[in-house]
């Protein structure tokens, strides 16, 4: 599952970074071509990260930041989630175990090749990251970002999606203005419609996990948007206090949208993710 190592294009984190990497459109054109593949960077200092994308999204959200970790010695890995990366139908009777199979393969075939492996994971895919680490007690960190402990209005919404489910078989998305951009790197990348019932397995799969928080011992930073609008306001206050980890840290990032980390404006907290894992 490892791919050959790829050549990379540097990032610099600052007021001197490649001007392209400053606009949507020119990265979106530079880059496009990597958007549904998966990704391997060989490292350097020995250790590995693995980047677990979010649901109906693509590895390509966390690359840069993949790329920013490997140019500071990290191998990298970005797998593609079941059902992912290619058309929506795929997602059709992809179960939320099939994910967390996706993510248990690539941590494992890390865990033969490097002694340390931290994983870091975006929304859903930072669910299936706790998930693995609660499962692989050698998983080395954790970094949960947009992780729900409960999404907004998540009874109702399981409820009228229960109900509309046998008649309607897809739904469409519908993005909240990000704060004077259009649209940001998942927005532009991940499935603009998915299935009703792959939904469902995203509240299937938030309900099991936060039964499983005291059971998640390694460190753990966990990093929320301020104003998140698809998951509840209070899920990193949530998290940090049921987590079992005894080395944790929490963060809130101002003026972002809920996958912050594909987000073009948000590179600094690339520095506070590497800061983490070297600390532990």
């Amino acid at each position: 599952m490892l791919n050959m190592p790829e050549r990379i294009t540097r990032i610099k984190i600052g007021k001197d970074k490649d001007a392209a990497f400053n606009n949507l459109e020119s990265l979106y054109e530079k880059e496009k071509h990597l958007i549904s593949q998966s990704f391997f960077f060989e490292g350097a200092n020995g250790k590995a990260v693995l980047l677990v994308h979010g649901w109906t999204a693509v590895p390509y959200e966390l690359r840069r930041l993949g790329t920013y970790l490997n140019e500071n010695g990290y191998a990298v890995s970005g797998p593609i989630l079941k059902g992912h990366a290619t058309v929506p139908e795929d997602l059709e009777n992809v179960r939320w175990e099939d994910w967390l199979a996706s993510v248990e393969e690539a941590y494992n075939e890390l865990a033969q090749k490097y002694d340390q492996v931290h994983i870091i994971g975006t929304s859903i895919g930072a669910v299936l990251a706790m998930m693995v680490a609660r499962e692989k007690k050698g998983v080395t960190s954790l970094t949960l970002m947009a992780m729900p402990y409960r999404l907004r209005m998540e009874k109702f919404l399981f409820f009228v999606l229960r109900m509309i489910a046998p008649f309607k078989k897809y739904a469409k998305k519908a993005y909240p203005p990000s704060f004077g951009f259009s649209e940001s790197i998942t927005r532009r990348t991940a499935y603009r419609r998915y299935p009703i019932a792959s939904v469902l397995e995203v509240f299937h799969l938030v309900r099991h996990a936060r039964e499983k928080l005291s059971e998640v011992t390694q460190p753990s930073f966990i990093m929320q948007s301020e104003i998140d609008n698809i998951i509840d306001r209070k899920s990193a206050e949530e998290i940090y206090a049921r987590i079992g980890s005894k080395i944790k840290k929490k963060k809130h990032i101002k003026r972002a949208y809920h996958t912050f980390i594909s987000d073009i404006r948000n590179e600094h907290v690339f520095e506070d993710i590497l800061k983490f894992i070297e600390e532990n």
